[in-house]
């Protein structure tokens, strides 16, 4: 109990920015990568709000999640790499949940809330969990247990909310943080509000009874219109904060966890199958397939986007090397924390800041299923099996580099150091 004292002392002590802590929103799209964000030359789809985020802030080109949801979150909420937990599928390892994002952030002096989706247990199962891992308030929608977009089923505070019929999910998640800003503000203490969107997932239906349609329609949202709606409220978040007069005062981030879908859920067809569609963007007039799932750029290089109005640079770009484990020692030094243990992540706030010296990981990290991996900089990538491709002229990895010099030799030495540093479980012999 001491140390967590001290170090919630600490927190607001070693600040190293000349401003005071900010109100901190993180707002996290699902089954999103770059492509089909307007800033990142999508064309099929308008996203104004958050290009606006971006024309108004900074803009990552090397930002690097898991491939799949699930270890996305559990690197962001712990700063460590998935593969030094044993966690199960949909899990969240007990060991960590005194370490997470939100239980730092609250020992800094921060008021807490998430809305929206969860995926670190079922919610009828632990209707408490969000509140163990640091948060004060949460709006999560029941995953595996009913829908998330219309007639959602919420569970608000580790209670099942009872008053969703006929409403739309997102709106409802948005709502929840809108007030709990407000309610922060009317406190006087700076917050931590973190949007895990539901959109633009496909719809969970491994359920009894089906998950609505669109009112009216007879179908589910396409890709596309989720994206719209995705973009809606990111709009809304931002009115809200501009309605609070606070946006001066916080800084927002978007971005994914993990690329775009690959397809996604229409309808029921026959034969208890559905009917889907296949998902693609334009991106600088390129037609480019959705990529979740897969360890390629498409499946693992995801939006970052952060605005501050008078503290991070409007219209600003960064070819800095990003990967999720950097999001909870980012935001702890954003709220003038300190490094409380080892993780794998390293802050990026000089990046966004230009405050001394600028974000110098060398190396990026994702893994994926069947014991795979990389590291890699911005232009090579090597993975476990000793696989080596220059990402900027073969993106889609067909052709592996086999007589190196020079820089791509310098390179892989530099990663094949990486790799044997990480000692990933499943190359042991």
């Amino acid at each position: 109990m001491v140390r967590i004292l001290i170090a919630g002392l600490l927190c607001v002590l070693t600040f190293q920015f000349a401003f005071s802590q900010p109100n901190i929103v993180l707002i996290m799209a699902d089954d999103v990568g770059c492509e089909p964000i307007g800033v990142y030359g999508g064309q099929r789809w308008e996203t104004p709000h958050v290009d606006s985020l971006a024309r108004d802030g900074m803009r990552f080109s090397h930002c690097f999640s898991m491939p799949v949801c699930h270890p996305s979150r559990i690197c962001l909420m712990t700063g460590k790499y998935p593969f030094r937990f044993d966690a199960k599928w949909g899990t969240f390892p007990r060991e960590e949940e005194q370490q997470s994002l939100a239980a730092v952030l609250k020992r800094c002096g921060y008021r807490t809330a998430i809305a929206g989706k969860w995926q670190l247990c079922l919610m009828k199962d632990d209707r408490r969990q969000p509140q163990r891992m640091g948060f004060d308030e949460w709006c999560l929608f029941g995953w595996h247990e009913g829908a998330r977009f219309h007639d959602p089923l919420i569970y608000q505070n580790g209670k099942l909310r009872s008053n969703t019929a006929q409403e739309y999910g997102p709106e409802v998640y948005v709502d929840f943080l809108s007030e709990f800003m407000q309610r922060s503000k009317r406190a006087g203490q700076p917050f931590f509000a973190y949007y895990s969107m539901a959109l633009a997932h496909d719809v969970t239906d491994d359920l009894p009874n089906q998950v609505p349609y669109v009112p009216g329609k007879d179908r589910w949202m396409n890709y596309g219109e989720m994206i719209q709606s995705l973009d809606e409220m990111v709009g809304r978040v931002v009115r809200k904060l501009d309605e609070l007069q606070i946006r001066e005062n916080t800084i927002i981030l978007f971005t994914g966890d993990n690329g775009t879908a690959v397809r996604s859920k229409l309808r029921h067809g026959k034969n208890g199958k559905y009917e889907y569609e296949k998902v693609y963007s334009i991106q600088n007039g390129k037609r480019v397939r959705g990529g979740k799932g897969t360890l390629l750029d498409i499946g693992t290089n995801v939006p970052l986007i952060a605005s501050w109005p008078g503290k991070i640079e409007a219209g600003s770009q960064s070819d800095a090397l990003v990967d999720f484990s950097d999001w909870l020692p980012t935001l702890v030094e954003v709220a003038g924390g300190h490094k409380e243990q080892e993780r794998d992540g390293r802050s990026f706030a000089s990046t966004l800041f230009a405050v001394g010296s600028p974000a110098t990981r060398k190396y990026a990290f994702a893994q994926g299923r069947g014991k795979r991996a990389w590291v890699r900089t911005q232009k090579y990538k090597l993975y476990n099996d000793g696989k080596f491709f220059d990402i900027s002229v073969d993106p889609f990895e067909r052709e592996p580099l086999t007589n190196n010099d020079g820089d791509a030799a310098a390179s892989k030495k530099l990663l094949e150091d990486e790799l044997r540093r990480l000692d990933l479980p499943w190359n042991k012999k």
